[in-house]
């Protein structure tokens, strides 16, 4: 039985979701934490729709057998791909998704101009289409997919070369075109928050939807009545289906934490993930 005392759950394909970890450590310190990272199955951008959706499904399952009291999809393109499906079948238990933060870069723009950076998938998924109709009326939308980055962050190659290239090539035509206000529509691209302004300028506004995450997280636990009292800082776990070691050695580098990392598998014969 899940109660005020067990844990958040935060599930994204690599270390992108850290940063919405991030913003709810930062809001919510009493809270345990318990964080997955399918860095085995990294990047899900370029993944069908379907296989993701049954990916985020294994997740769930073994994030809620471990207590979860509620879930973050922490990556848009699980969101997008496996939210709505997770909430029906799961009708009962609470879910915190990713939306690519298009209203608010609506209400913000000055030039009525808008840059999107995401992956493939969630752009082709329904998520952002239905936040386009709703919020996108009167601004023109510059999308781009900034192929190879997330890989580049996996690796923590935060302010290399090629990860100044990948963003330049993304960046350069939109901001001829006007562009004033950038959304991160990828939980991993706020880690490149500093070389996007170095690139763009500090006048370009971008928009890192974490925050906003974790204060949904904390309206849902107040709504349910499941937010932990206690009074000292919570637990962190930290979980990944890849490499361990890398992941520990990025946790410093990334979000200034040095933690054990435990392993899962994922099992060959079932979406099922295993010690």
């Amino acid at each position: 039985m899940i109660n005020s005392a067990s844990p958040i759950g935060i599930y994204d394909s690599g270390v992108g979701g850290l940063t919405v970890w991030s913003a709810i450590r930062e809001l919510l310190p009493q809270e345990d934490l318990l964080y997955f990272a399918d860095q085995a199955k990294v990047p899900y951008g370029l993944r069908p729709l379907e296989e993701v959706q049954s990916l985020a499904e294994g997740v769930t399952r073994y994030l809620m057998n471990e207590g979860a009291k509620l879930i973050v999809i922490a990556c848009n393109t699980a969101s997008a791909a496996a939210l709505k499906h997770l909430r029906a079948l799961y009708p009962d238990f609470p879910f915190v998704g990713m939306e690519p933060a298009v209203k608010p870069a609506a209400e913000q723009t000055l030039s009525g101009k808008v840059g999107v950076l995401a992956t493939p998938s969630t752009f082709q998924g329904e998520l952002y289409a239905s936040v386009v109709e709703r919020f996108a009326h009167d601004v023109q939308l510059y999308q781009n997919t900034c192929p190879g980055l997330v890989q580049q962050i996996e690796k923590g190659y935060l302010d290399t070369p090629k990860t100044r290239r990948i963003l330049e090539e993304a960046l350069e035509p939109m901001l001829k075109e006007g562009v004033d206000t950038l959304v991160m529509g990828c939980t991993h691209f706020p880690f490149v928050i500093p070389l996007i302004k170095k690139i763009a300028g500090e006048e370009v506004r971008v928009i890192d939807p974490a925050p906003a995450v974790a204060r949904q997280v904390r309206r849902v636990l107040e709504g349910q009545g499941l937010l932990s009292e206690r009074k000292k800082v919570g637990k962190s776990t930290f979980l990944t289906s890849g490499d361990k070691g890398k992941l520990e050695a990025l946790l410093p580098k990334l979000i200034g934490v040095q933690a054990e990392v435990r392993q899962l598998r994922w099992d060959s014969g079932s979406v099922q993930l295993t010690f």
